[in-house]
């Protein structure tokens, strides 16, 4: 899946050497048997496995990046992935430290529902709802790849 404003659709090579190297991890890598934690790919570019039960959408923050990429893949569980554009939001929260920004409930945004096998690409102008509950929380394995920009 790609998700972008026509607009920014030449701004970035989502098919650079560095997101090369992260969908060649993502697809070589025994995820099934890799440990929560973080691994290098190559310069720029890290994999977080992460473990964690969703939780309900109304419970989470949409949030942004201003220096890196998500690659955000699922190993096993489901999710449902809050996707808006970052213009126009209200910030509610900046942890510059983190590269994290976290933002007031929009008026209108959307879901992906995130299966076992599924990614999806999140870029510094889109907004994102992770780790909310499809039906039932539920127990997720996830990486998430950082790509710096």
């Amino acid at each position: 899946m790609f998700f972008s404003p026509v607009s920014l659709a030449t701004k970035y090579n989502y098919l650079e050497e560095k997101f090369l190297a992260a969908y060649k991890w993502l697809a070589e890598t025994d995820l099934d048997n890799t440990a929560a934690g973080s691994y290098p790919i190559c310069e720029g570019v890290t994999a977080n496995v992460q473990e964690y039960t969703t939780f309900p959408a109304a419970e989470g923050s949409f949030e942004t990046h201003d220096l890196f990429f998500d690659i955000q893949y699922i190993i096993s569980g489901k999710e449902q992935f809050g996707v808006c554009k970052r213009d126009g939001l209200i910030l509610k929260q900046d942890n510059p430290d983190n590269d994290v920004k976290f933002y007031e409930e929009p008026e209108m945004s959307g879901t992906v529902l995130l299966l076992p096998g599924d990614l999806i690409v999140v870029a510094p102008e889109d907004a994102h709802k992770p780790r909310c509950a499809a039906g039932a929380p539920e127990f997720v394995r996830k990486v998430v790849v950082k790509v710096k920009v």
